[in-house]
């Protein structure tokens, strides 16, 4: 019975190598899909880690500081560091936007980081790979490698320049867009604060119509600037606790005390992966199904093809006494070792491609594992029509030639 497949696979080897390799190719396509997934899940989970926090404080009613906008002042993380369970409480700003080199631009999430020291700051890159942390208040920056950005480089992040001091890895938002890490003053600036025009076109509008807009106070215009600068706000606050304090009894204490919203860990990776990227995760799987489908109608067509060519043979065989079992046998090892080369062919190209990707693709053993039990079951699924085409011969074919 063996023979008899691996005869019949030896004798049109050209059309069944190329097919499986066409076959691997969808194949590999698929698995980067799923690895694309992971990345996302991923990419996710390490924003979290990351940011050293046990609790995000965010504006009420909001899914912030990442899934969505969130406003505070940056006053209030004194009255969450002085209450039961907390150990450390820090601002933090997030904004993703363009940051310029030269006349170059790389997307990326400036985040402001609070003044403190690494380890006892929530908020801080945990580690580098190159360089130092940021040591001044104003005009420093660390660096996720995936910017493109080397030390020493200068950034321009709206209207100030930084110098890249430290450079770090794996940072990223859950997006997979890497970060930059300024000081939170400089981060407060860039996201909040208006620019000249724009508070020149205010004093405008509020001397042609003072009584629709705000109360105006007539001065220079770096006075203007320097009192605008007066309320600061941030968009969270990242919060260590003390151990043995539960987070989520915090988080209460928190939302009931301060009104304010305050999400634990598994809360906050419900927000990330469960909405953040739901819709992401939705078109992954139907393209995973699509390719699923066009990889079963491909194993169909070639057997079923090669199936048909040896009909002759089948009746040939048939009329000696060959059992259908045999035959069916025969075509089924045939699909299968067509679905053994095209998933050989696939995980090659997958891990070779993968790096390539602008994003992060994570391919695990589990979805290997997975994909491989897939593809035979699609193989034996695709083999049955050539199966039942087989068993319907009649031996007098054989005769009849």
């Amino acid at each position: 019975m063996i023979s008899l497949a691996g005869r019949d696979i030896l004798h049109t080897w050209g059309k069944f190598v190329f097919t499986g390799v066409g076959l691997g190719l969808l194949i590999g396509v698929t698995l980067v899909m799923a690895g694309v997934y992971r990345g996302m899940v991923d990419d996710g989970k390490a924003l979290l880690d990351n940011s050293g926090a046990d609790l995000w404080v965010v504006q009420k009613d909001t899914l912030g500081p990442y899934a969505e906008s969130s406003s505070l002042d940056e006053d209030l993380y004194r009255s969450i560091r002085i209450m039961p369970g907390v150990a450390q409480a820090a601002n933090v700003t997030y904004l993703t936007m363009q940051v310029r080199k030269g006349g170059s631009d790389t997307r990326a999430m400036v985040v402001g980081i609070a003044p403190g020291e690494l380890g006892a700051t929530p908020g801080w890159p945990p580690y580098l790979v190159a360089g130092r942390q940021i040591t001044r208040s104003h005009y420093e920056a660390v660096a996720d490698i995936a910017t493109g950005f080397k030390l020493g480089d200068r950034l321009a992040i709206r209207r100030n320049h930084y110098t890249v001091v430290g450079l770090t890895q794996r940072m990223v938002s859950s997006s997979g867009d890497p970060m930059v890490f300024i000081p939170l003053k400089d981060a407060q600036e860039a996201q909040f604060l208006k620019d000249n025009d724009a508070i020149w076109q205010d004093r405008r509008r509020a001397e042609a119509n003072p009584a629709i807009n705000r109360p105006y106070v007539p001065g220079l215009l770096d006075t203007v600037i320097a009192t605008q600068g007066t309320d600061r706000y941030v968009n969270g606050i990242l919060v260590r606790l003390k151990p043995g304090y539960s987070p989520d009894e915090v988080a209460q204490s928190i939302r009931r005390w301060k009104r304010l919203t305050a999400y634990a860990r598994t809360q906050m990776e419900d927000i990330l992966i469960g909405k953040l990227i739901a819709t992401s995760a939705e078109q992954i799987g139907m393209f995973l199904v699509i390719l699923a489908v066009v990889c079963a109608a491909i194993v169909a067509f070639i057997i079923y093809t090669l199936t048909m060519d040896k009909i002759r043979e089948i009746a040939v065989l048939k009329l000696i006494g060959t059992r259908n079992r045999t035959i069916a046998a025969m075509i089924m090892q045939q699909a299968l070792a067509l679905g053994v080369i095209g998933f050989v062919v696939g995980k090659i190209t997958a891990t070779f491609s993968a790096p390539l990707f602008p994003k992060y693709v994570l391919l695990v053993p589990f979805d290997s594992a997975a994909g491989f039990l897939a593809v035979l079951m699609l193989c034996v699924l695709a083999s049955l029509v050539a199966i039942r085409t087989a068993l319907k011969v009649d031996p007098a074919e054989a005769i009849g030639g």
